[in-house]
């Protein structure tokens, strides 16, 4: 703004009333969506800084671009951002992002999201998978103490591809036949090649992990359960075979439940109704998307640990930072 200008816009305060004041200085104190966006990005302390590149600690400063500091490495000689190297390198509208980030929070739909950010509907889908890159990669470590471990099973979905009348060259299109609208969902019994198994693993701190199977045999589950297991677990799963050859393999203590002849808790201890609670908790939080498609699922599974792991509840600040 000119100064001229400026000088004009001061000689109209006198004419506000209280209540207009009171607005404007509120307005004025609060800080602009992006400036917000910016700081939160650049919270990092410096002495954390690594180069993106190369990962070298001898950094200096190199100006700014789009409104955050750009910095050298000594010695790649590259430049970067705190975005570069993220999922959110290059994305645009920056004071958009803590709306958005509300939106995750809330779990809203593509088309509430566009709404409420103020974008297109792609746009707001691009950026959901983007925001849960970072979600979606973070395992547990290791979980300790009594570990509970059990599938269950997604309806396989090809929605929004489109291989069935397009395929791309080399490229089979999908075996099975489209569903339609009002399609009844599976049922228990279904086969693997309509419902997609995914491995829920939690222990008695409520800490979770999960992953998708390919099949239900013993060394596809043991090569995702394991990598998450210390060696001092105590594994309760149900009668499966697969989970008892694990632990023998393993040397794992295994405490089976023979769910199916009614068997719920032995010893007061030894249950899987904290895993069965979180399979509860996570099909009823994916009924709102009316169906995920399944190249999608771990970005949902991602997003659905995340809001588990806040457990007092996840702030848009929150979801912006997991996903640098």
């Amino acid at each position: 703004m000119e100064a001229d200008e400026f000088q004009v816009l001061v000689g109209q305060l006198t004419r506000l009333s209280r209540d207009q004041r009171a607005m404007l200085a509120r307005l004025l104190s609060e800080q602009p969506a992006e400036e917000a966006v910016v700081a939160l990005l650049e919270s990092k302390d410096a002495d954390q800084l690594r180069c993106p590149h190369c990962g070298g600690a001898h950094l200096f400063a190199w100006g700014k671009a789009h409104g955050l500091r750009r910095r050298r490495c000594a010695d790649c000689r590259r430049t970067f951002n705190a975005l570069t190297g993220t999922p959110l390198a290059r994305l645009r509208h920056k004071e958009r992002w803590l709306a958005h980030g509300e939106a995750l929070r809330d779990a809203l739909s593509i088309r509430a999201t566009a709404t409420v950010c103020d974008v297109a509907v792609s746009t707001a889908f691009r950026w959901r998978h983007r925001f849960l890159c970072g979600a979606k990669t973070k395992q547990p470590s290791q979980l300790s103490g009594i570990v509970e471990a059990d599938e269950t099973f997604f309806r396989r979905s090809f929605k929004g591809s489109r291989r069935w009348k397009k395929p791309p060259p080399d490229t089979t299109p999908p075996a099975r036949k489209a569903r339609h609208r009002a399609t009844k969902p599976g049922k228990r019994g279904t086969p693997l090649d309509e419902m997609v198994p995914v491995l829920i693993v939690r222990d008695r701190e409520r800490t979770t992990g999960d992953a998708i199977l390919e099949n239900m045999t013993a060394p596809a589950i043991g090569a995702k359960l394991l990598p998450m297991l210390g060696t001092d677990v105590l594994l309760c799963t149900d009668a499966s075979g697969a989970y008892a050859s694990i632990a023998r393999a393993a040397g794992l203590r295994h405490e089976p439940l023979n769910t199916a002849a009614g068997e719920r808790v032995r010893d007061r201890v030894f249950h899987i109704q904290n895993v069965n609670a979180y399979d509860s908790r996570l099909k009823q939080w994916m009924r709102r998307f009316n169906g995920v498609a399944t190249r999608y699922l771990d970005s949902y599974l991602g997003w659905r640990r995340l809001i588990e792991r806040a457990r007092t509840g996840i702030s848009a600040h929150e979801i912006l930072l997991s996903a640098c």
